[in-house]
């Protein structure tokens, strides 16, 4: 370990904090990197673009440039995720179904993720001990002497409870061939099995989530309009998220650091009380 290394118990937790932007970027990537859908296009078989709908259009032009023609009209195929209304559901409170309340005071903390020997602190506390041993005993009137400690300091760190909610996403695909649309939709049909769920991951941390089972399609093949043709199918993936702490709203610590108390002392009046004092022969001081 370096000099100018940080040594705190903050440095070796590798932990952020999750946050709703969490479990939408977990939901994300889970469709963009981890399903990474492609599909056979009169260029060749391509990787589809995934957007959010939420995304201002400046933001969306710059970091998508290929989803528009000259035209700025969609390029199909595509496919687009809508965060729709989150719900908190007193019935699904996730692994942590006791609440737990934060210490009632300016850090908070709620759970305790790790915990540690304070080296500089129990180093003090015996070396007084050791310093303070008469009679000739082993240590006697010596510090850093060998010794079993038995006042040990602990460098505890804690966190906020986890508050889970569900968050319905609605994923939009929409392509011009039909054949484009099985290549898609496909995957998502086959990738959680004989079951729904899955888990998606951001930042370290991972979330259920559910793709529902019903497909809605939304063509427009039966209109024989003039307008083009069109294959859209939505799939409503649920997600049960949840959030440490207030984010950026939060007037407390997100990790909170405490000391472990090895001595408790209790002062005393002795005028009042009347008790003999310390260090005195005979009732008389020493010299």
């Amino acid at each position: 370990m370096t000099q100018n290394e940080d040594k705190s118990i903050v440095s070796q937790i590798p932990l952020q904090p999750s946050t709703m932007e969490t479990v939408d970027l977990a939901l994300y990537d889970f469709i963009n990197e981890t399903l990474n859908l492609f599909c056979t296009t009169n260029k060749g078989f391509k990787k589809i673009p995934v957007v959010w709908a939420g995304q201002e259009r400046a933001s969306q032009a710059k970091e998508n440039p290929d989803i528009k023609d000259l035209e700025q009209s969609l390029i199909f195929p595509i496919i687009s995720i809508e965060r729709e209304t989150p719900q908190k559901s007193v019935a699904s409170k996730g692994k942590f179904y006791a609440n737990i309340p934060a210490v009632g005071d300016f850090k908070g903390g709620s759970i305790v993720i790790a915990t540690r020997i304070k080296q500089d602190k129990t180093a003090n506390f015996a070396n007084a001990d050791s310093f303070k041993l008469i009679n000739n005993e082993v240590g006697s009137g010596q510090i850093n002497f060998p010794r079993r400690k038995n006042k040990v300091v602990y460098e505890i760190a804690s966190m906020p409870q986890p508050v889970y909610y569900e968050v319905p996403y609605k994923v939009m695909i929409r392509t011009e061939y039909q054949e484009q649309m099985n290549e898609i939709t496909q995957p998502l049909i086959v990738k959680p099995g004989s079951v729904n769920r899955v888990m998606i991951k951001r930042d370290g941390y991972s979330y259920e989530a559910f793709i529902q089972p019903e497909f809605t399609q939304n063509n427009n093949l039966k209109a024989m309009t003039s307008e083009a043709r069109k294959f859209e199918t939505e799939i409503t993936i649920k997600v049960f998220g949840y959030v440490l702490g207030g984010n950026n709203n939060e007037d407390k610590p997100f990790i909170t650091i405490r000391e472990s108390a090895v001595e408790i002392k209790v002062q005393r009046e002795r005028v009042i009380v009347g008790d003999i004092p310390d260090f005195t022969i005979n009732g008389k001081f020493r010299a």
